[in-house]
């Protein structure tokens, strides 16, 4: 007889989601979790990163409030008070994520690490556990390139970055992806010296190439040092620090190295053979579903899943479509499948780059005829007012100061796309809150209208069929979406009414 219910392996986003969503339901659910509880993003991701981002920002509008008349002299950056900052909201995020907490809710937490020894069994601190489900959550770690000349060296990645003690002198970054921007120009706007390393011919490879290009500009403005389509060929110590020899022969001396190439599943200690799984070079090989194809008793979730035809994901908000998309079909046994159609995205620079769904290159690429609305701040009346007219939008993205007020309209997916068709659109950053200035036609001179896909009075937001578009309004219960009974056979478009009464919900 199975000991419990559920079994999750990993405290990360993913992990204590399904946890959550499980005991709340009456399951008997046991967590494991060999490390902190909260995985990467609340220990050495998200919340620390945001937080060293928050203190950058301060001191990089501190710096640059001349423009508008006001002149802050001796801008002094305490690097151990934004380390203390960091600290903080790390402490003060950490309840909601603890196992007390958990524990609280009915939910076993065992901090040990599990392995599997049997297809429906899992051993943990010296004890056999038994599962009628099981979840792997277990998330990725960092990839560390074997470079020769490395060992010996001291080198950072996103798990130890922001625990140094003393601000470096010169960071040398290599991979200019995401966390690699984010961190370069964070520590430029701290006032240390930096240099980006990108072995590809651009940084922020996969985003729209318009829109990355102030973020690269935004970089150099702050004073780091970027270096495209640069190969490192090795590592070597120096008397001051450490230097990297390019593949032109060219040598890049700094004081720290940091490692942001992107991070990679460690399945070897969950023995998944030993569970009947298999694994691939990019994670546990899952369905669409998430759901084992070789052992239908398990499910990943988050990072460490790799979902046939998609492949893995490992922003928060995929973490939280994942666990809706396990819960529905493991609690619930409906179907459920993965749509990252309208999957938010967001690089946290100065200028931010937000994306919803597809690129125009993806877009092109996977076939669609495409049209693409524009939108540059240096024509909005709220950018000028606020002399920040730096980026504007292009199709589903944008790239400008930080979208405050948050999109939070809930969204369902065309076509049902079941759970999770609505995750993400709840943080999705791209409403402007600058929306007076309509868009125009990408065509033409007429504005911009509802039949083009775009609709002015909701600030340019884009809506299908323009890029990266595919979602409807969520309906209600007081204002719902219903066909007219003309509709049908006429090609007359639906139309928004209230429900009679006595309708059926």
């Amino acid at each position: 007889m199975p000991d419990h219910d559920v079994a999750i392996i990993g405290a990360g986003a993913a992990g204590l989601s399904v946890a959550a969503i499980a005991a709340s339901l009456g399951r008997n659910v046991v967590l494991f979790e060999r490390d902190r509880m909260g995985g990467a993003c609340l220990n050495t991701g998200g919340v620390p990163a945001q937080a060293l981002l928050a203190a950058a920002r301060r001191a990089a509008e501190a710096r640059g409030g001349g423009a508008l008349g006001i002149h802050a002299e001796g801008v002094r950056v305490d690097w151990q008070g934004v380390r203390r900052h960091v600290r903080q909201a790390i402490a003060q995020a950490a309840p909601q994520e603890s196992g007390e907490r958990l524990e609280s809710q009915g939910v076993t937490v065992v901090r040990a690490s599990a392995h599997f020894i049997a297809p429906d069994r899992i051993e943990a601190g010296g004890r056999t556990y038994g599962f009628r489900r099981a979840v792997i959550a277990t998330g990725t770690a960092p990839v560390v390139p074997d470079l020769p000349g490395l060992v010996n060296l001291p080198w950072l990645t996103s798990e130890t970055l922001l625990a140094l003690e003393e601000a470096p002198r010169h960071l040398l970054v290599l991979g200019g992806g995401t966390v690699g921007v984010e961190m370069a120009q964070a520590h430029a706007c701290l006032g240390c010296r930096v240099t980006l390393i990108e072995l590809r011919p651009n940084i922020l490879a996969e985003e729209d190439p318009e829109l990355r290009l102030a973020v690269r500009e935004a970089l150099r403005r702050d004073g780091v040092e970027v270096l495209e389509n640069s190969h490192v060929v090795d590592a070597e110590r120096t008397p001051d620090g450490v230097a990297l020899r390019l593949d032109n022969g060219a040598l890049v001396r700094g004081s720290h190295i940091f490692f942001a190439m992107g991070h990679a599943p460690r399945p070897a200690a969950l023995d998944l053979a030993a569970g009947g799984l298999r694994a691939t070079p990019r994670g546990v090989a899952v369905g669409r579903d998430l759901r084992s194809p070789d052992n239908r008793r398990i499910w990943a979730a988050g990072a460490v899943a790799d979902p046939e035809g998609l492949g893995p994901c490992g922003l928060t908000h995929a973490a939280a479509q994942h666990a809706r998309v396990v819960a529905r079909g493991m609690l619930h046994r409906l179907p459920a499948r993965l749509d990252y159609a309208a999957l938010p995205r967001l690089v946290r620079t100065a200028p931010e780059l937000a994306q919803l769904g597809m690129t125009e290159t993806e877009a092109r690429a996977a076939g669609h005829a495409v049209q693409v609305a524009r939108q540059p701040f240096a024509q909005n009346p709220r950018a000028i007012a606020e002399g920040d007219t730096e980026g504007g939008e292009a199709g589903a993205g944008r790239v400008g100061p930080p979208a405050r007020r948050r999109h939070r309209r809930r969204r369902r997916g065309r076509g049902g796309g079941g759970a999770g068709a609505d995750d993400g659109a709840e943080a999705a950053p791209l409403r402007p809150g600058r929306g007076h200035a309509a868009p125009r036609h990408p065509r033409g001179g007429r504005p911009a209208c509802r039949r083009d896909g775009l609709h002015p009075a909701a600030g340019g937001r884009l809506r299908p069929p323009l890029v990266g578009a595919g979602r409807a309004p969520a309906l209600t219960a007081r204002r719902r979406l219903r066909r007219s009974p003309s509709a049908t056979g006429t090609g007359k478009p639906l139309a928004w009414n209230r429900p009679s009464p006595g309708a059926p919900p």
